[in-house]
């Protein structure tokens, strides 16, 4: 097993790399490991030398001796796992709200609560909370409650009666509300659904709480919000992105593509040596059209914060809240319910363009086979007014596809993140889909076969982030609760870790930079407590991050 000469060849006449190749003076060497490159040209190996922030030579280590210095930082693997860092192509990054506000579940894990808990949370809040002012909860799940059923607005009304409740799913389609806030919002059993949203009801047609998608726009105006300063939210902020990073790199993820966020707090934090992954931000509002006003295309920026694709524009619903739009009515739901489509073909299509024609990589949010349809009819309209070369337009969930959908996505070069760690935590929330449907769901094994370089994208909030739950998922299509479902979608470990590393990469036109540990490239890797293709694949998930290293330092250590 010899060095990747070939790759080290081509880099010659970087200096950095003439000053290290035979010198003996490499920053860090890794050695004795299980290294599993991600690299074609030499897909394992037993150790490799960073020098300046990047991988300098890989190979084995006996070869890598050579780069060993008196400055040299030296680490025994004592054979274990190094890959790639892995890299998240769709996260919300909420770190404010897991800093600061009432958290109902567990961001992170499969765990169960009670509404009598969650109740007992927002009653602690409402004791606070000045008069009119909304106590809000987040990350609730339907699906991880111990009394098997949702929250309604009787469990709400225990919160309190006079000031506007509601609750959060870590979805992000629907909410939940109390009796006070729907008399606020003046909605009664009378008040008819909104194009885009639902008020639901209950079996005897009264209001159940619950509000889905753009319904939820009637709230908005209503009742007070706890106010900042502008010092105080630029501390929020900063706080907030501060702790998200760190949880990032205990979990071994390296580059997270943010959909939006406050981007003056992720200059601060990287400023103060706070920043610990580096970010594709995705631009949505009025960063978005200062974008487009002043040419700021996509790829703008330095290895640590640079401007990626745009924020996902919503096309539709939900998959985990059973909302995303269906050209066949969810089955068992009466009467007959087929989801909510958010935007009509025609803003669709302005919109697109718009982005498309600045040199902007165009994103959105489709999770049914009907909003991944008017997507693709955008895209591919945009793309024919105005043709780009490589524009690699991305679909967020991409969840239910067919034939015909992945054809036209190969074909118009289609990047799509979708949900990675769903298969494992969400298979409580199949069964409202059946097996059939599943069968063409979060469809790797397709988008793969086709060609397609789909990519990972945890969705967090609604999903956690953690790629060895990801990679579990993806290969087993086996849940927590021990249950299957559309098995034909399993992908190989090897390729489950190249979609949460290199396809990463690729997704925002990156992978020259990073996802592989290749000469050249950005020397972010993380360590695994055991061999991540010697496990039985059902204890993925269970392997310790013990280290993860962005740029050649290390980020976190166990």
């Amino acid at each position: 097993m010899g060095m990747a000469g070939a790759g080290i060849a081509g880099l010659a006449g970087a200096p950095w790399l003439r000053a290290a190749t035979g010198s003996g003076d490499a920053d860090l060497v890794v050695f004795n490991a299980k290294v599993y490159t991600v690299d074609s040209a030499l897909p394992k190996a037993e150790a490799f030398a960073v020098k300046a922030n990047r991988f300098v030579a890989v190979g084995t280590t006996e070869e890598m001796k050579a780069f060993i210095g008196k400055g040299t930082q030296t680490f025994d693997a004592k054979q274990m796992s190094v890959v790639p860092g892995f890299i998240d192509c769709h996260n919300h990054a909420p770190g404010e709200v897991l800093l600061y506000e009432v958290l109902v579940g567990n961001p992170y894990v499969v765990e169960f609560v009670t509404v009598d808990s969650i109740v007992a949370k927002l009653r602690a809040k409402a004791a606070t909370t000045p008069p009119g002012t909304w106590v809000e909860g987040y990350f609730f799940d339907d699906t991880k409650v111990k009394d098997g059923r949702e929250l309604n607005v009787h469990d709400l009304d225990l919160v309190s009666k006079d000031l506007p409740v509601v609750v959060q799913h870590r979805g992000g389609h629907t909410s939940f509300y109390n009796s006070k806030a729907l008399e606020m919002a003046d909605i009664n059993k009378s008040t008819p659904n909104p194009p885009g949203g639902t008020f639901d009801r209950d079996a005897n047609g009264d209001l159940n709480g619950r509000v889905t998608d753009r319904a939820r726009n009637a709230f908005n105006r209503v009742g007070k919000r706890t106010t900042y300063t502008d010092a105080q939210r630029l501390e929020r902020g900063r706080e907030g992105m501060a702790h998200i990073s760190k949880q990032f790199v205990r979990y071994g993820v390296t580059s997270v593509h943010h959909e939006g966020g406050d981007l003056a707090a992720l200059q601060e934090i990287r400023a103060r040596g706070d920043l610990k992954h580096r970010v594709s931000y995705e631009a949505s509002g009025k960063i978005l059209d200062s974008m487009i006003s002043d040419g700021i295309r996509s790829g703008f920026g330095d290895e640590w914060i640079r401007f990626g694709a745009t924020s996902e524009h919503t096309v539709d619903g939900s998959f985990s809240e059973r909302t995303m739009a269906l050209s066949t009515p969810y089955p068992g739901v009466v009467p007959p319910y087929k989801g909510n489509i958010t935007d009509t073909q025609d803003e669709l299509n302005a919109w697109i363009e718009r982005v498309h024609r600045a040199g902007i990589q165009p994103n959105c949010h489709a999770n049914g086979d009907v909003a991944i349809e008017m997507t693709m009819t955008a895209f591919e309209r945009a793309q024919k007014a105005f043709p780009r070369v490589d524009s690699r337009p991305k679909i967020t969930h991409c969840t239910l596809i067919n034939d015909d959908l992945v054809r036209r996505m190969k074909a118009a070069g289609v990047v799509p993140a979708a949900f990675t760690t769903y298969a494992y935590y969400n298979s409580d929330k199949f069964k409202f889909y059946g097996e059939e449907m599943m069968k063409h769901c979060m469809a790797y094994r397709s988008f793969l076969d086709a060609g397609i370089v789909a990519a990972a994208g945890s969705d967090f909030s609604p999903g956690p982030f953690d790629p060895r739950m990801a990679m579990q998922g993806m290969v087993t299509r086996t849940g927590w609760d021990g249950q299957t479902w559309g098995a034909n979608q399993k992908i190989t470990l090897e390729e489950a870790l190249r979609v949460n590393t290199i396809n990463g990469a690729y997704n925002s036109h990156e992978e020259a930079l990073k996802g592989s540990i290749t000469p050249g490239k950005l020397a972010d890797f993380v360590v695994l407590s055991d061999d991540l293709f010697g496990v039985p694949v059902d204890k993925i998930k269970d392997l310790e991050i013990v280290r993860t290293v962005v740029g050649g330092v290390t980020a976190y250590q166990a």
